[in-house]
């Protein structure tokens, strides 16, 4: 990896701090690798380190694969609608790009202490039950401030905005200590997983996180899988060998899901920008607009806290966007009342690629510089704590402002990351596919108040998932209510009742108030591909007939993305390509312990239908 580049002023007393920095890493035995440039007036410019890795959790490849599935897949949330990469798209810079607004410190939204935040799930009890949120009601919850970028994450003492992931990672389960120093990714990474408005129900541990991913189909929910996590995924059955190979045994644990997302974050260094090229000998790395941009804000007041190589010193300020009680930050953690309403430094690399900036996620590029330079209505709260730098505003004149804007922008733009090559690469998540699935069309019949039942049906359809759901909202409170289910279209919006579930009492009271949920498993292979329809029926004396209905859900249960759940040789028991005596042995074992493989129709029954459906296959032989 590419060194890193602690600043220099021009000053001696700056050249002498990083000489010192230098030699205390050599001290300790930490390899800098740096390369290093000069600028105009000879002063030191040093590049990205290579990230430190605590001693308990060294980097191997195994371990950032396994980290790698983990950060992507969605089944690892509740409903199975958010990764943790679903905040932290690459191509967007490692921050979330949909638009979530949080109502903030008031609680109202429309209004100017708004957060543009990020989206997590539909509240949920601990069994899985829709319940309707104060803010959000019964869409999904939006986190009170916008994703961090991740990038340049590996090289902070504490992460999130207000550093609350530091010190000592401690067992989850056991409370024991099992990282000592710079486990901070370790720590975070763990965090949003039993978060109830970020990626988990109510009352959410670690042993059903746990269970669900021993039984999950790695990467079921993602479609165009980068090859290094595809090639783990077709030599394993599953996440259990995955840990296997990562960690020597197939025990999936908390720490050791930590462990592999944090292994796997430290290999997202974004260090070939121009920028970095310039620093690593290209004198033609950055243009000249560029470089000139480096020199002048090198000699702004940005470079006071955007400092060189990681762009930020992860320091915490108070800058003022809103007023301090608001949201109180860092001192919630440290304790002192100084840090009222201190949030960490932002880092300025791969700002291109985003589109919003600061913790609300309020400002535009140019709106953040109208912002330090007290213009165009934007400036500070001056209330206590606002760092004294910001107390005049920072001038810059228009060409050095442009000048900086395009060495901020392209000069600290690395072309992997705005690309999404390796190591940067990512699978499509099944949240961003153009159609979605379960499909929910318009229509409905009112029932009492005028109100037309809605379908909430967000949960990927994914054969295996025994937490697949549909909800309902804006019914009659109090009302019983069925769900129709067909293989057949619905016919002038009604559908068919080739399966009927109910009663279920719908909670809520008065009209529009009605809202439930049914959990309805899909575990039969024989659905992989097939297409079938829902629909709520609300009994309602005042709807037309006594029922009102629900917009339909077209739902299509899948195997996985990338693979149906039929194999290509159903009679090859032992997967070597071939088809023999051990075939039929291993068959009739299966057969014997009700193992699932040896379910060849994949009806969840074992009988005669199996053994014969077992000796067609055999005796049609490989393709």
């Amino acid at each position: 990896m590419k060194s890193n580049s602690l600043p220099a002023s021009k000053s001696l007393g700056a050249v002498s701090t990083i000489t010192l920095a230098m030699v205390s890493l050599s001290f300790i035995g930490i390899t800098t690798n740096q390369s290093i440039a000069d600028d105009d007036e000879g002063a030191p410019v040093i590049g990205l380190w290579e990230p430190f890795a605590p001693a308990e959790n060294p980097v191997t490849d195994a371990k950032r694969v396994l980290g790698k599935l983990l950060f992507w897949d969605e089944q690892l949330s509740t409903d199975n609608t958010i990764s943790c990469g679903t905040c932290h798209i690459t191509s967007e810079g490692g921050v979330d790009p949909r638009d979530g607004v949080n109502p903030g410190f008031d609680g109202i939204f429309g209004n100017d202490d708004d957060i543009l935040g990020s989206k997590g799930v539909i509240k949920t009890d601990s069994n899985g039950e829709y319940l309707r949120s104060v803010l959000f009601d019964l869409m999904p919850q939006v986190t009170p401030r916008r994703s961090m970028s991740n990038f340049v994450s590996m090289y902070a003492g504490n992460l999130f905005w207000d550093g609350r992931a530091e010190g000592t990672f401690f067992d989850p389960l056991s409370g024991d200590p099992v990282a000592f120093s710079s486990a901070a990714l370790e720590i975070q990474s763990l965090m949003p997983i039993l978060n109830e408005v970020e990626m988990a129900h109510q009352n959410r541990d670690w042993p059903s996180v746990i269970s669900k991913l021993e039984n999950a189909k790695p990467m079921a929910l993602a479609s165009d899988i980068p090859q290094d996590m595809l090639d783990a995924i077709t030599t394993s059955d599953g996440y259990p060998e995955l840990f296997e190979m990562a960690f020597g045994d197939p025990e999936i644990t908390p720490v050791r899901i930590g462990f592999a997302i944090a292994t796997y974050e430290r290999t997202l260094v974004p260090n070939q920008s121009p920028w970095d090229n310039w620093v690593d000998g290209d004198p033609n790395g950055m243009t000249s607009d560029q470089l000139q941009g480096w020199q002048t804000f090198r000699a702004s007041a940005c470079n006071n806290c955007h400092v060189a190589p990681l762009f930020t010193t992860n320091a915490f300020t108070v800058n003022g966007i809103r007023p301090n009680h608001e949201d109180l930050g860092r001192s919630v953690f440290s304790g002192t009342s100084f840090e009222d309403g201190a949030f960490r430094m932002s880092a300025l690399r791969n700002l291109a690629i985003r589109d919003r900036f600061d913790h609300t996620g309020q400002f535009t590029m140019d709106e953040v510089f109208d912002f330090y330079a007290h213009r165009n209505g934007q400036q500070p709260f001056q209330g206590p704590n606002l760092d004294f730098r910001l107390f005049a505003p920072i001038v810059l004149s228009p060409v050095d402002e442009a000048l900086i804007k395009e060495f901020i922008t392209n000069g600290l733009t690395d072309p992997r990351v705005a690309n999404e090559t390796f190591p940067f690469d990512r699978p499509t998540l099944h949240s961003e596919l153009p159609t979605e699935n379960p499909l929910v069309n318009s229509g409905g019949s009112m029932g009492s108040g005028g109100f037309i039942p809605q379908m909430i049906a967000v949960t990927p359809p994914n054969i295996g998932n025994t937490g697949f759901k549909i909800g309902i909202d804006f019914a009659l409170g109090g009302a019983q209510a069925w769900v129709a289910i067909s293989s057949s279209p619905p016919v002038e919006g009604v559908v068919a009742q080739d399966e009927l579930i109910g009663p279920i009492a719908l909670n809520g009271m008065g009209n529009g108030d009605g809202f439930g949920t049914l959990i309805y498993p899909i575990d039969d292979l024989s659905l992989d591909g097939e297409t079938f329809y829902m629909q709520w029926l609300v009994s309602d004396p005042n709807a037309k007939g006594g029922f009102a209905h629900s917009q339909v859900a077209q739902v299509t249960p899948f195997c996985s993305m990338i693979a149906s759940c039929v194999p290509d040789c159903p009679a090859d028991m032992n997967g070597d390509g071939e088809l023999n005596f051990f075939d039929v042995s291993d068959f009739l074992a299966a057969y014997g312990t009700m193992d699932a493989a040896a379910d060849i129709n994949g009806d969840g029954e074992f009988n005669f239908f199996d053994v014969s459906d077992f000796l067609v296959a055999f005796g049609a032989g490989c393709p």
